[in-house]
């Protein structure tokens, strides 16, 4: 029987239909609970660093996260945001391993965490539990695919394009024929998410400004707003 009571530690939340813990049946709902506990994050604040010990699996219920890989040379890889929704967390767990990436919020932030061992005894109550990550590490690679296919059939100033409509209609505000935002990430961020070198970063940034599709001052960002939006 699956569990709806009240006493579910999601069941307030506006993601709790589409929640990985949503399934917890009776068996495993006390482990649920016990496991169960939010944290607040400050902007630039480290949730977990990469090569640290897996604690649990981690669901974004405000803010914005950045996943990254740092590399040798001292350099870094933005690899995906997570959004209010989105878990994170849950590949090193699924491989009893460290984490290969940092989490770090870019804005204040609110995450909700299940111990590592508590999300173990709640898939062993609740095997559907199970299912509903797996379906998120599909989802991640289909995306990730997505991505892949973007980038060899789409122009960079495209996918530039597409990219800050997409940040805009999160972090963006509408201001008469105008959509305005002030960038929650950097422009090497950006870079890193169309997958193009920081300086092709610039000169994208500043073709569209040069043609009117954008206005840019710093991170402030507007442009017009598309008949879709």
């Amino acid at each position: 029987m699956i569990t709806n009571t009240s006493d579910h530690p999601c069941k307030g939340c506006a993601f709790y239909q589409g929640s990985v813990w949503q399934p917890v049946e009776s068996a495993g709902l006390s482990f649920l609970k016990r496991g169960f506990m939010r944290k607040e994050l400050a902007a630039e604040q480290v949730l977990y660093a990469q090569d640290d010990e897996n604690r649990g699996v981690f669901c974004v219920s405000a803010g914005l996260i950045a996943v990254r890989t740092h590399h040798p040379d001292g350099t870094s890889t933005l690899i995906k945001l997570a959004y209010p929704g989105d878990i994170i967390g849950f590949r090193s767990f699924l491989a009893n391993a460290p984490h290969k990436t940092e989490a770090r919020a870019l804005v204040p932030s609110r995450i909700c965490i299940v111990a590592h061992r508590d999300v173990s005894n709640v898939i062993r109550a609740s095997p559907a539990v199970l299912q509903r990550i797996a379906e998120r590490c599909v989802t991640e690679i289909d995306s990730n695919h997505a991505r892949i296919i973007s980038a060899s059939v789409k122009p960079n100033r495209e996918r530039l394009r597409d990219l800050l409509l997409e940040l805009m209609q999160r972090h963006g505000h509408r201001h008469g024929d105008r959509l305005c935002m002030h960038l929650p990430l950097s422009r090497s961020d950006l870079a890193d998410l169309i997958g193009v070198r920081l300086e092709t970063m610039s000169r994208l940034l500043r073709q569209l400004k040069d043609d009117g599709t954008l206005t840019v001052s710093g991170r402030d960002i507007g442009m017009a707003v598309p008949a879709s939006f």
